[in-house]
């Protein structure tokens, strides 16, 4: 069964094909990626510098609101298409998306970035149009794969994408009428969870078992069972709900089911017996951010005042989005250019300062008197974790594959 980014190791009759150009061209996951981790350092230093009164971002279109767009569809939007431009040829058997397909379609996440930076001058709507455009072509892009690969099961995810794309339509015309996209920015962190309790439910117990099977571990990953599809179903039910009644008990206590569910899901992969190599434990513990939103979701609703009402938002946006979108990046660009499957001492660090930045972000509710020092703290962890990734991964993105002898 495939489960997501296969590790390649250089099939005879594709490397040829993927690696005669560019290399930043021949494969999905190297522009994106390295788009993704760039932004996310510039995306947050403007917005810490914006807080600091230092300049203004996005004027006609809000701080507030470019910060949330910017992580949720320019950051995440870009590692998921990263992600899918180089799991589908997994999926299907066929070629990556990959030279002037591939450049137009990084171009148009670009420019859509650049746009919203430049609407002092032109105002939102450009920006808007552009934006609003690169999820409906990825999603048109990878459909067109897997209908030509014939690989039906695979529509699934796509599904979770066309909502994302709804959900960032949904989200300007919210600027734009109301100016707080409140309930698109719901659907968008609902269709991200969805996403990576789909594709992360995969992937996480299919790495694990291959590297504990490795290490004659007796503790495998329990297959796909009933817990895993009430985990599904609870937590879709849960999220769906949240989307249109965020404050009412029923939802706070769906969440509840929901949190024991994915927690007793992510127990039964073993991850514990994976502590030896971080680049599997590391999808273990960003998962381990999906049940803690919920629970610390769940907790805000039925206790009032008990926690601030962005825990559970900042556990699944920075904790799950963050560490798992890191552990996918570090792996799939290991695997695919050809380097060991461990975990570096600079990886290590990047899993680090990722988890202090979500644990950070996650408190500042809880200390009010310390919230401005906190959230600085937090930012800069964030910030460090991607340029670390740059110092060790530019280099494996825009290389050539290195190649085993």
């Amino acid at each position: 069964m495939q489960h997501g980014i296969r590790e390649d190791r250089g099939n005879p009759s594709t490397t040829a094909t993927m690696h005669a150009g560019i290399p930043l061209l021949s494969y999905g996951f190297r522009p994106f990626f390295l788009g993704a981790a760039l932004w996310a350092i510039l995306a947050m230093v403007l917005w810490i510098g914006s807080l600091a009164g230092l300049w203004q971002l996005a004027p006609g279109y809000g701080a507030l609101a470019w910060h949330a767009h910017e992580m949720l569809f320019g950051y995440a939007s870009a590692v998921v298409a990263g992600f899918l431009l180089t799991a589908v040829p997994n999926w299907t058997g066929r070629l990556p998306v990959a030279g002037s397909r591939l450049a137009l379609l990084f171009s148009l996440w670009c420019l859509a970035r650049i746009a919203f930076l430049a609407t002092g001058a032109t105002g939102p709507l450009p920006a808007i149009v552009i934006d609003s455009l690169f999820l409906p072509c990825l999603l048109l892009a990878m459909a067109r794969e897997i209908v030509a690969g014939r690989n039906w099961r695979n529509l699934k995810p796509l599904a979770l994408v066309g909502l994302l794309a709804a959900a960032n339509i949904g989200f300007h015309a919210e600027v734009l009428i109301t100016g707080a996209p409140d309930v698109s920015m719901r659907v968008a962190v609902a269709a991200l969870i969805g996403l990576i309790t789909v594709i992360g439910g995969r992937i996480t117990p299919s790495f694990t078992h291959s590297w504990l099977l490795r290490m004659r571990s007796p503790h495998l990953p329990a297959p796909f069972g009933l817990i895993d599809k009430f985990a599904l179903i609870a937590s879709g039910v849960a999220l769906v709900l949240w989307i249109v009644a965020p404050a009412m008990p029923a939802t706070g206590l769906l969440f509840l089911a929901a949190a024991a569910a994915q927690a007793a899901r992510l127990w039964r992969w073993h991850g514990v017996h994976a502590w030896r190599e971080p680049i599997v434990l590391i999808l273990h513990l960003g998962y381990a951010f999906v049940p803690l939103g919920f629970l610390l979701g769940a907790m805000s609703i039925l206790l009032p005042g008990s926690l601030a009402g962005t825990a559970a938002l900042h556990a699944w946006t920075v904790g799950a989005i963050g560490l798992m979108t890191l552990g996918v990046m570090t792996r799939a660009t290991r695997g695919h250019t050809g380097r060991d499957l461990t975990a570096s001492n600079w990886t290590m660090a990047i899993y680090g300062a990722m988890t202090a930045a979500a644990l950070l972000r996650i408190a500042t509710g809880a200390f009010p008197q310390g919230y401005m020092a906190m959230l600085d703290a937090a930012g800069t962890a964030w910030i460090a974790a991607f340029a670390m990734f740059l110092l060790e991964y530019a280099p494996m993105l825009l290389g050539p594959r290195a190649e085993r002898t």
